[in-house]
């Protein structure tokens, strides 16, 4: 029917100025209200086919990328002091910023690999004693000099000079670097040593700017707050508390100029707090989009759609470290390893991480480093207590806690013989003795003089121990001369065995952290079910470091260390580290794993180190010098609008920020 009234319509509008529009318009005059309705629905039934059909060809011949441009806002805990690659190791905040201004001439990828930075390319030479590298041509700082080799050389000389007291000395002692051309240097080592090209991921200073610097002032001048590098973010500005004086934030943008591939994000923002909670209550408030670091037990308080959490794993772990030189009870083996059998390392993941890590038996994280755990001490307290027991750690009298009796020899009173008409010390002590026993030595006369009262009382006390004094000689009655049987019995009767009781008691010492501080609460719980008294000593950083890291004051130690990826156990375990610098804080000395840890450090071959370090940890976990406990997740919470953040192995906190490049907010479809 519709359709035979279109042919009309179309026949009549012949010759008209506006055909279309006086079909249309006829159209609809001819048609009835279902035919409308139904014309209508038609209409409507086209054109959503054809937009449906438009878009799934656009949405099916083009793709969701990354765009250019929005900005990002993290809170940190803390003060910037050093932006500083040379003195950025013992602040987080520095080491974050750092990471993202500066440059190193290797650097970390998101597979924990390390890989070329502002170097093109290297070559390793004479079995990994020399290692040349050829650097990039295309790197400017942040004001726009050229990158060369002379600013490599310039850091390295830096932190090599003790005046300057950078804490990366340590790792570039020795080593000698020498300029072939501007973007070609030569790196000579004593020693192979299998970890370099993971030392060389230090930062970069540019030379212009700090050669005139004294090493007085070198900590002082504003470039430390103001810093110029050659990294994908540089430095634009900083707000400062009018009343405090104290950073509020401090703004980074993108750098236009930077070698690598640029970032989508156009700025970066730092805001900074005292504490976790002021932290996530701007977290809450929308004042940032993430934050460096969340507890465990915080994770609850901020959890919304709108939240995303990321678990980072990097090599670090907590441990207990014995000293036996200033705890008699840990240098016992047997005590080491009762208390190792009686910690709950598990409990410990689960009530205080809440989770968020993994037991650890050795101090190689298996998870990072692909190498088999031992079994270690798995948790058996009646195994812990059996130990004790062997050891002679008792509780005899039921107060649930452990003792040791020490007996001290004798002295023996009695040396020489005695009879009628001896005189002396001995006879006043022979008489003394004798006294204590009323019907051996009645009158009980204290004269020094061995006379017929005492030479009577020496009979009876002969007659009374006859079967060891005179059965030995075949006497049948007491002849009252102390000689060899007589002295013997004397001193075992007369002299008191000194006796020192021993407490199965020692101190821990840790960071009076939130964290450190619930595990140490539990662990001197778990120990008191061993019969062991734990003194706690929760101090803070500083002190912990210059009254007992440093000096070794310590009976045991909880703390945390970080490995690297390329993991080198020698400044942990060798014995040549028992002492600061050095980090064997159980001054651990086993001639074997000193011998091993030399070998892997020269050993270029992976397979080769990994297998060395399988019997190393074998060897270190049969001594018990220490307790590893627990390696934690690192929770990084951000906004969901940041996209591009990945969950991968970083070498320290600071590594979550290794490819900033790839985060981005805004997003553009393009054709495929």
């Amino acid at each position: 029917m519709i359709f035979n009234k279109i042919k009309i319509i179309l026949r009549s509008s012949k010759g008209r100025k506006f055909p279309a529009f006086f079909q249309l318009k006829q159209f609809f005059k001819i048609l009835g209200k279902r035919e409308k309705i139904f014309f209508s629905l038609f209409c409507i039934l086209f054109i959503g086919s054809s937009v449906f059909l438009g878009l799934s060809f656009y949405f099916k011949n083009t793709e969701l990328q990354q765009a250019f441009g929005g900005s990002y806002t993290e809170g940190l805990i803390g003060q910037p002091r050093f932006i500083n690659p040379i003195y950025d190791q013992s602040n987080d905040v520095d080491r974050d910023l750092t990471e993202i201004i500066f440059s190193g001439l290797m650097k970390y990828n998101p597979n924990g690999e390390i890989v070329p930075d502002l170097a093109k390319k290297y070559e390793i030479k004479e079995n990994g004693k020399v290692y040349e590298f050829d650097l990039l041509e295309n790197a400017n700082w942040h004001d726009g000099e050229p990158f060369s080799a002379d600013d490599l050389i310039f850091t390295i000389k830096i932190i090599q000079d003790p005046d300057y007291n950078s804490q990366l000395r340590a790792s570039l002692f020795g080593i000698e670097v020498e300029k072939i051309n501007n973007f070609k240097v030569r790196f000579k080592l004593k020693t192979p040593y299998a970890p370099f090209l993971e030392t060389l991921t230090f930062k970069i200073l540019p030379k212009h700017i700090w050669q005139d610097v004294s090493p007085e002032n070198f900590s002082l001048v504003i470039y430390n707050l103001r810093p110029i590098g050659t990294g994908p973010f540089k430095f634009r500005s900083l707000e400062k508390n009018n009343i405090s004086g104290h950073i509020s934030s401090l703004t980074l943008v993108k750098n236009s100029d930077y070698f690598g591939k640029k970032p989508y994000l156009t700025e970066i923002s730092f805001r900074f707090f005292e504490n976790e909670q002021d932290l996530i209550e701007a977290l809450r408030n929308g004042e940032i989009n993430g934050l460096t670091y969340i507890s465990p037990k915080n994770l609850e308080t901020i959890k919304s759609e709108g939240i995303k959490f990321y678990n980072f794993y990097f090599p670090r772990y907590f441990d207990i470290s014995f000293n036996p030189e200033k705890s008699e009870i840990l240098k016992d083996e047997a005590v080491r390893k009762a208390l190792n059998y009686g910690t709950n390392k598990k409990a410990i993941v689960e009530e205080v991480l809440l989770g968020h890590g993994k037991a650890i038996d050795s101090p190689l994280i298996p998870e990072i480093y692909n190498i088999p755990s031992p079994e270690g001490y798995q948790f058996d307290l009646e195994k812990g207590k059996e130990l004790l027991e062997k050891a002679g750690w008792l509780d005899e009298d039921g107060d649930g806690k452990r003792e040791k009796i020490l007996k001290e020899e004798k002295e023996n009173l009695f040396t020489r013989d005695l009879k009628l008409e001896s005189q002396g010390e001995d006879v006043k002590s022979l008489q003394s003795c004798l006294a204590k026993d009323p019907q051996i030595y009645p009158e009980g006369e204290i004269t020094g003089k061995f006379g017929e009262k005492t030479q009577a009382a020496v009979i009876r006390f002969q007659e009374k121990y006859f079967e060891d004094i005179l059965e030995p000689w075949g006497f049948t009655e007491g002849t009252g001369i102390v000689s060899r049987t007589t002295r013997e019995k004397l001193n075992e009767v007369c002299v008191q065995t000194p006796k020192e009781i021993l407490p199965l008691k020692f101190s821990l010492v840790t960071v009076d952290q939130e964290e450190l501080s619930l595990v140490a609460d539990l662990i001197k719980k778990q120990w008191e079910a061993l019969g062991i008294e734990l003194e706690l000593k929760k101090v803070s950083l500083s002190s912990l470091e210059q009254d007992f890291w440093k000096p070794r004051n310590y009976e045991s130690l909880l703390f945390g260390k970080v490995i690297g990826l390329i993991p080198d156990l020698y400044p942990f375990w060798h014995s040549t580290q028992k002492r600061d610098p050095g980090l064997n804080l159980s001054l651990y000395d086993n001639k074997e794993v000193d011998k091993i840890l030399e070998e892997v450090r020269q050993t270029l071959d992976k397979n080769e180190r990994f297998e060395k370090y399988q019997i190393l940890q074998n060897i270190i976990i049969k001594d018990a010098p220490a307790i590893f406990l627990y390696s934690p997740n690192y929770l990084y919470p951000v906004s969901d609008e940041i996209k591009g953040v990945k969950e991968k192995i970083i070498a320290d906190p600071s590594k979550r920020f290794i490819d900033i490049e790839e985060w981005y907010i805004k997003t553009q479809r393009v054709w495929k």
